[in-house]
């Protein structure tokens, strides 16, 4: 399995606080099956983003882990005005590795008045924006058709995995119920941050969709698109995986 959305960089955001527990949060991911992770620390207006201080310390955690998991380097981008206009000058600063992929992050209060138009810019760029964990966030929550209207755009989706084993509550389960029935989901991924409440833990959200979508669909969303992702590939097509095996492009927008 590959997991594209993780904070498991120490002393940088709201993640781990030491590197024993860094280390600690690498190996639990290992031993369930993550062989690859991507970091992606916050960048928002509390967390400062330093692409170079953050692969130093992304190549020291790597060192001190040994070969697996292998990580790569993302953020969690944070919808804000000024984000907005540096990742429209210098979106390579954000994306995941040397990808076109990009984690965006919504605030839980307020959705930008120009955000359809930024997605538009970002596609145009060539970048291809991964909306992270809208089953969580309670605007979203009460305007999903939003969510699928996106993906018509180019954008991807990603889910929490532990949403779908009930770490999150009955609407955030819900939502990603609906949003996996419309085939508007791309990727599961942890979000980790700790050892306990929000472990790297993804093998039991994959069974749990495999069970409800089948093994084709949990294929797709733990191991596909997320190596796709890391290889700079494209998307496998959610819609079609009952019905073709081929990879599709991402929609241009």
């Amino acid at each position: 399995m590959i997991d594209i959305h993780s904070h498991i960089l120490p002393e940088v955001d709201d993640g781990p606080k030491s590197w024993d527990t860094a280390e600690a949060m690498c190996r639990m991911a290992a031993q369930d099956g993550i062989e690859h992770m991507v970091a992606t620390p916050h960048a928002n207006d509390r967390y400062f983003y330093d692409r170079d201080y953050l692969t130093g310390l992304l190549d020291k955690l790597q060192q001190r882990i040994g070969a697996r998991p292998v990580l790569s380097l993302g953020c969690d981008f944070h919808l804000s005005f000024e984000n907005m206009q540096a990742a429209i000058q210098t979106p390579e600063r954000y994306c995941i590795g040397q990808t076109r992929y990009l984690l965006v992050e919504f605030n839980n209060f307020n959705i930008p008045p120009a955000l359809d138009d930024w997605l538009g810019q970002m596609c145009e760029r060539g970048i291809v924006p991964i909306i992270t964990h809208p089953e969580r966030n309670p605007i979203l929550q009460k305007n999903l058709d939003r969510v699928v209207r996106w993906t018509g755009l180019g954008c991807a989706v990603q889910i929490t995995g532990s949403v779908l084993t009930g770490s999150w509550g009955d609407r955030a389960a819900e939502s990603a119920q609906w949003l996996l029935k419309k085939k508007a989901v791309h990727f599961l991924a942890t979000d980790a941050h700790d050892l306990a409440r929000r472990p790297p833990i993804l093998s039991e959200a994959r069974k749990a969709l495999a069970k409800s979508h089948g093994e084709e669909t949990a294929h797709a969303l733990v191991e596909t698109n997320p190596g796709a992702v890391i290889r700079n590939d494209h998307l496998q097509r959610v819609a079609v995986i009952a019905e073709k095996s081929e990879a599709l492009p991402p929609r241009e927008c």
